[in-house]
């Protein structure tokens, strides 16, 4: 029998918290801090068109995700190499191909995305893409193939993709003649940096006060506990939300890491659950230097879940080096309180680097 996910998270809250305090808003929260040591938790070069299967073990998802960009190459003298990846959710199917700088539109890309749903074993019935600075083109190709069949949905919530182009930095493109990573830069995944950047003009979207959680509470978790062999974490016991696939010896992470995370309660934790799991949740992050905690969702939306005080505001940038020392792996649990049975909502989320 699978343990009971909240159980072992409020047993932790309540027997290793390290501080409470209230928050100063239009409702009264508190967050809290502490990390889950439960002893039960502790038992418990390419060609210009190539197309992969991997992990035969596992069919290929309906759901894709897409990214048409230039990569850090110079090709044929002075020109920037570009890439159209498609893969999907599983990261079973991997189609890339290069287009020539000149063709780099719209139509060109709708060619590319046509003969891979034409080729595909399992088509799509969802399409994401997460680069806000190709919106314009990759929407107006995509434009086309949306139908009842086929939903197009603008989201950084591209784990997969994201993998593969973590993989093909790292190990195909700096061997590649022409490797340039000064290119790498502008153009990634997320605006603003880890804890917040000055750059980082947009302005948070406050919550609406019947989805705002009553209590906070930072804390982690073992890895271990999302791991497919050791873990007890599992589309069985979340509720509501997503899980994704976490290789410790590709990410090269500690096998005693532990993952931050934040614990919602609320008396409203199943409408909260519910509209979380509606809006293409990306992240958490708290900006150090407005004293936010924030919720990334989709491409750019940002919205305010809490105000920090001195003290949160630590603990907020404990929270920040710890997705920053695990690949930017962090989640977010919502539940009404410490007797739930379950969770109403359960993310793993990831941030991913911006340079990409």
């Amino acid at each position: 029998m699978i343990p009971s996910l909240v159980f072992l998270i409020t047993t932790a809250l309540t027997t290793n918290m390290i501080s409470s305090f209230v928050i100063q808003s239009s409702t009264k929260q508190s967050i809290t801090t502490s990390k889950l040591t439960s002893p039960l938790f502790l038992s418990s070069t390419s060609s210009s068109s190539e197309t992969t299967k991997d992990k035969q073990d596992v069919l290929p998802s309906s759901q894709w995700e897409l990214d048409c960009y230039s990569r850090p190459v110079i090709v044929d003298g002075n020109k920037k190499l570009w890439e159209v990846l498609i893969t999907d959710s599983t990261g079973t199917m991997k189609i890339c191909e290069t287009l020539p700088s000149n063709r780099v539109n719209s139509r060109e890309l709708r060619r590319v995305i046509e003969e891979a749903i034409e080729n595909a074993e399992i088509k799509p019935t969802q399409i994401r893409f997460f680069r806000g600075s190709m919106f314009n083109m990759m929407n107006i190709a995509l434009q086309e193939l949306s139908s009842d069949d086929i939903t197009i949905i603008p989201s950084r919530c591209t784990y997969a993709l994201f993998s593969w182009l973590q993989d093909r930095h790292k190990n195909v493109y700096p061997n590649m003649e022409g490797y340039k990573p000064t290119m790498m830069g502008a153009g990634g995944a997320s605006a603003g940096g880890i804890g917040g950047d000055f750059l980082d003009i947009r302005t948070p979207v406050k919550l609406p006060d019947a989805l705002r959680g009553e209590k906070y509470a930072f804390v982690s978790l073992p890895l271990a506990e999302f791991l497919p062999d050791t873990g007890s974490i599992s589309t069985d016991n979340i509720g509501v939300g997503k899980l994704f696939k976490i290789d410790p010896t590709i990410e090269n992470l500690s096998g005693d890491a532990f993952i931050q995370g934040i614990v919602v309660f609320s008396s409203r934790a199943k409408a909260l659950a519910s509209w979380l799991n509606g809006v293409e949740l990306y992240g958490l992050k708290v900006d150090i230097r407005k004293r936010i905690l924030i919720v990334e969702a989709d491409i750019t939306t940002q919205y305010l879940m809490a105000r920090l005080n001195d003290e949160q505001r630590e603990e907020g940038a404990a929270f920040e080096q710890g997705k920053k020392e695990n690949n930017g792996l962090h989640f977010l649990c919502v539940q009404e309180g410490e007797d739930d049975d379950m969770p109403k909502g359960f993310w793993l989320l990831r941030e991913n680097d911006s340079g990409m």
